[in-house]
């Protein structure tokens, strides 16, 4: 059940976009559970022919980078390109060295940023009443590419937020996978 919801996690931000890390920062720590997850990914070549990414991210641990959770691991798979309708061979990707935002940075997210519950109210104004039932007012930010409103407001809701929660969160998850 920890695994499938790692995989989930993971799959969903991988499909997003990965960064390239330096192999100094990669441990030599191995999960004591298996932290394969397969990969598939769609896109197009420069010259316009579609092309697939097949693969495996390898989990190694979970740091915290920067106040955001990120999965640290190795990518390895194979790239083909389809050309006049036959897929051709491109490369092979062996043991890329990867981090991946786990938190904060799904397109897409949304932020509670008031919720709001006000009881019945009765005003009485010169003669003119004024009655209403329970008023409940909820307002989110949609955070992703193009909502500058939203991304703001969200990153406004989390300043108080701390490392601690996030340091929390990096020691539970290697918990899990028996790195700690």
């Amino acid at each position: 059940m920890r695994f499938r919801i790692l995989s989930i996690l993971l799959g969903l931000t991988l499909l997003a976009s990965f960064t390239a890390i330096p192999a100094a920062a990669q441990t030599a720590q191995t999960p004591k559970v298996n932290t394969a997850i397969p990969v598939t990914l769609n896109g197009t070549f420069p010259n316009g022919n579609p092309g697939t990414f097949t693969g495996t991210f390898n989990l190694q641990k979970f740091q915290n980078v920067g106040g955001t959770l990120t999965a640290v691991g190795t990518l390895t798979g194979t790239v083909t390109q389809t050309v006049n309708g036959s897929a051709q061979q491109v490369g092979n990707i062996t043991a890329l060295p990867v981090q991946l935002p786990v938190i904060g940075a799904a397109a897409g997210a949304t932020c509670d940023i008031l919720n709001l519950t006000l009881g019945p109210i009765h005003l009485n104004l010169l003669g003119l009443v004024v009655d209403t039932n329970q008023i409940v007012l909820n307002i989110t930010a949609q955070s992703g590419a193009g909502n500058l409103l939203g991304n703001l407001l969200c990153g406004v809701a989390n300043l108080l937020n701390s490392n601690a929660s996030v340091n929390g969160l990096v020691q539970s998850l290697n918990n899990l996978l028996g790195l700690v």
